[in-house]
């Protein structure tokens, strides 16, 4: 069986991407690497349904240190930048960044991520996020209705569904939206 590690930005958005890493043959281990949420409670409370999640399939969960810092060192001049902008490019390219070197620090010779199950994130932007990094796999998790399915799934295991992406940026514009 192929193994593969899998970026989680979140339990919902893990549900269907696990969902159709299962069906295609991989040995999956799951990898919530998140540095750009915020608060750290909003970090935490994420990694609660993570681990649900992982208990439920019987998965391995690592996680990577939570370095808000960092990440925010990496996306430093584009605060004000829209949503779906660069910040979100270079935020991603940061979070795959530590997903590639996971993978390769546990001899796993190829990795995806959640992120592109999302309505609200450009898949393409993800996959040149990660075009020159070693062993990606570029799953759109958005097909195949993985977005409806995450929402079933989501529900039918009691899972947290959060309403912003994950940054203090995306907070912000989703309070001024409500």
């Amino acid at each position: 069986m192929k193994k593969i590690l899998l970026h989680c930005c979140c339990a919902p958005c893990s549900t269907a991407s696990i969902e159709r890493l299962l069906a295609d043959g991989y040995d999956i281990v799951l990898f919530y690497s998140n540095s750009n949420i915020y608060p750290k409670e909003e970090f935490d409370k994420r990694l609660t349904y993570m681990q649900k999640l992982a208990d439920i399939y019987k998965l391995e969960l690592l996680v990577g240190e939570y370095d808000h810092d960092s990440w925010s060192a990496a996306v430093k001049g584009l605060e004000n930048e829209p949503e779906k902008g660069r910040r979100c490019a270079a935020c991603f390219a940061y979070n795959l960044a530590r997903a590639e070197a996971k993978a390769k620090e546990l001899g796993i010779e190829e990795f995806t991520t959640t992120l592109t199950v999302s309505p609200h994130k450009i898949s393409q932007m993800i996959f040149d996020a990660a075009k020159d990094m070693a062993g990606y796999v570029p799953y759109n998790f958005k097909k195949q209705e993985g977005f409806k399915k995450s929402l079933q799934l989501s529900e039918k295991y009691g899972l947290y569904r959060q309403n912003y992406c994950g940054c203090e940026y995306s907070l912000r514009a989703s309070a001024q939206h409500s």
